[in-house]
């Protein structure tokens, strides 16, 4: 772009103000552009990888880049308070199941065959030295109801935590106690009460199962309908700033058109040569900028007839400024390239010439042992 402007300034206007006031129409468009074109990728990173994104409240809240995030923050505080909601009716109503369970727990803590579970297992005391061998996770109602009445944080989450461990109280000692022993027959009998009350607890809690799993699917649906929305408008709104760019840039574009003067016969006549100098890369894109201004015009057809005298000012001084970059290009080009040629040459003649040296120093000492041996004096 500069290298254009500056071909314009000198040769296509004449005061340097004017080329200036141009310049910095041209900077101020392509500092837009730059921006635009980054919104324009941020929309389009979201439309390819919102298949594979996990979404949550949470984790779309903080993963989105600040343009998006001040687009979406009303509705994403909306949706984290509605979710908020959510939760907290689902921890009520999971509080009064616990509730529930706990009197389910209670009545079994209070037969008379509970008192061995009652606490964790002396071990030590009873001489159980083999316990820890046979039972990876000991249990016991007392921990059990610790877990429960904890407020840190480390308690249960949901009813099925303290159902698994209470059904591992006893199958920890049936596992470990004979089935004739009468550890084993108590926590039998306890265990088959337990799944008895449990049966009638458990259409409550698979029921709020389901109502949760079917509550986070149209939570993450909602968010993931209101990043699209954001984004549709988004992509929406970048159109109409992309087509703001283009009437600044077809109003730049006439006032070229405007200030360019007229290209001598004789200039004309030097840029139909200089074309002939092109490599056929540089003449197809060179024929391109022909294109853009004349729609009959066929720049990949077989045979092309190109009358410079018949194309407008702009597209002269475009191609001229194309064809003075190529044709500047290519002769630095060769220059490297005579210039790699001549030092090779110097390398070879330095080492034939070196060479013929050696080969000279060795027929010259020949030379010499020849004439010792027929010396007659030797």
């Amino acid at each position: 772009m500069e290298s254009q402007m500056e071909a314009v300034k000198v040769e296509g206007f004449g005061p340097d103000s004017e080329v200036e006031d141009l310049g910095r129409c041209v900077d101020e468009i392509s500092t837009t552009v730059s921006r635009l074109e980054q919104r324009v990728n941020d929309v389009e990173q979201f439309y390819l990888t919102t298949d594979n994104m996990e979404l949550t409240i949470t984790k779309s809240a903080s993963a989105f880049k600040e343009k998006v995030k001040e687009k979406q923050l009303t509705g994403l505080e909306k949706q984290q308070q509605e979710a908020s909601q959510r939760e907290a009716a689902a921890l009520k109503r999971m509080q009064e199941l616990m509730r529930q369970f706990a009197t389910i727990l209670r009545q079994i803590t209070q037969h008379k065959w509970a008192h061995p579970f009652m606490h964790p297992v002396d071990v030590e005391g009873l001489g159980l030295h083999d316990y820890y061998e046979i039972v990876q996770k000991p249990m016991d109602f007392g921990t059990i109801k610790s877990k429960m009445e904890a407020k840190d944080g480390t308690g249960y989450k949901n009813v099925r935590e303290i159902y698994s461990d209470v059904r591992l109280v006893f199958k920890n000692a049936m596992k470990y106690n004979d089935e004739r022993h009468d550890v084993h027959i108590m926590a039998k009998t306890l265990l088959e009460k337990f799944e008895e009350k449990w049966l009638q607890l458990l259409p409550k809690v698979a029921e709020e199962e389901k109502r949760q799993v079917e509550e986070e699917a149209k939570a993450e649906l909602d968010v993931k309908l209101a990043q699209e929305a954001v984004h549709a408008n988004m992509a929406k709104e970048l159109s109409n700033e992309l087509c703001d760019v283009d009437l600044q840039l077809e109003k730049l574009r006439q006032i070229v058109i405007q200030k360019c003067r007229k290209m001598s016969t004789e200039e004309k006549k030097k840029l139909g040569t200089a074309l002939t100098r092109l490599s056929p890369e540089d003449l197809g894109k060179a024929l391109e900028i022909v294109a853009e201004n004349n729609p009959g015009f066929q720049p990949t057809a077989q045979e092309v007839d190109l009358d410079i005298d018949a194309q407008s000012e702009l597209t002269l001084w475009r191609l001229k400024v194309f064809v003075q970059d190529k044709l500047k290009l290519a002769g630095k080009c060769s220059e490297a390239v005579v210039c790699n040629n001549i030092n090779n040459n110097e390398n070879t003649i330095k080492s034939n010439s070196k060479r013929r040296r050696e080969i000279s120093d060795a027929l010259t000492k020949n030379a010499i042992k020849r004439n010792r041996k027929l010396s007659p004096n030797s």
